[in-house]
């Protein structure tokens, strides 16, 4: 299984100064690779505008999509993945602490594991979050895995590739970047995960942070569950000819 075009997708709320950067490391991470950048501007009150503009003068190929108002990193996902170009989804954090060196072994691993397996997740290695971050992190991880069994350490690593139609067909609901795991286990498919390094934040702070996961994250965790419960095998479909 072999991917033609990458869409790599940044959902971003006033993250000018690290998407100055981050663009630029893709470009060099994704060099000889036909690729795209789509940045999701989650209703940005900084320069985002001007940094974008600025690349794409510069002959990145770069794209600027923008919610008129902030509507949470799930959205900012989403509207990502429906304007993608490309045949893969690549979605990475827009914080700069996700390194793009890890997208050409993570896009490797999804092609080399095959038609059955619909998502290759990166799980990180020495958090370079707050204590109180990663304590929160680990009960939220522990727990999703306990109920879902969805094979995944860590669903808060924001590097994921998936390919653009599977990714489209999944269930939306806001926090859902949280559960894509789970989700592509419920359509049938298998998960590859991959190894990746985490990155100390360059500039600013963190835009969607640990209340965005409290106890509206347990709601979600039911409804995964649920969804995935209530799913079933769909049969293989099959025309067969009335004629020669």
């Amino acid at each position: 299984m072999t991917f033609n075009f990458l869409t790599v997708v940044i959902p971003a709320r006033n993250e000018a100064e690290n998407l100055n950067v981050l663009v630029r490391e893709i470009g060099v991470a994704l060099d000889g690779r036909r690729y795209e950048v789509l940045v999701v501007d989650d209703g940005s009150t900084d320069s985002t505008a001007d940094v974008l503009a600025r690349l794409a003068s510069e002959g990145l190929p770069v794209r600027h999509v923008r919610h008129d108002r902030s509507a949470g990193q799930s959205a900012a996902i989403r509207s990502g993945v429906m304007a993608a170009s490309g045949d893969l989804v690549v979605t990475i954090d827009g914080d700069g602490q996700n390194d793009p060196a890890f997208i050409p072994p993570l896009v490797a691993a999804l092609e080399a594991a095959g038609p059955g397996t619909g998502i290759a997740a990166g799980q990180r290695t020495r958090r370079t979050d707050t204590r109180l971050k990663q304590l929160s992190s680990r009960f939220a991880n522990n727990l999703r895995t306990a109920v879902l069994k969805d094979r995944t350490r860590d669903t808060g690593c924001g590097l994921k590739a998936m390919p653009t139609a599977l990714f489209r067909r999944l269930p939306f609901f806001d926090g859902w970047h949280r559960y894509l795991p789970a989700l592509v286990l419920r359509e049938g498919y298998d998960v590859v995960h991959i190894d990746v390094a985490d990155r100390k934040r360059r500039f600013g702070a963190s835009n969607y942070g640990i209340l965005d996961r409290g106890l509206r994250g347990i709601l979600d965790l039911y409804g995964v569950w649920w969804l995935r419960k209530r799913c079933r095998v769909l049969p293989a479909v099959q025309e067969i000819a009335l004629r020669d």
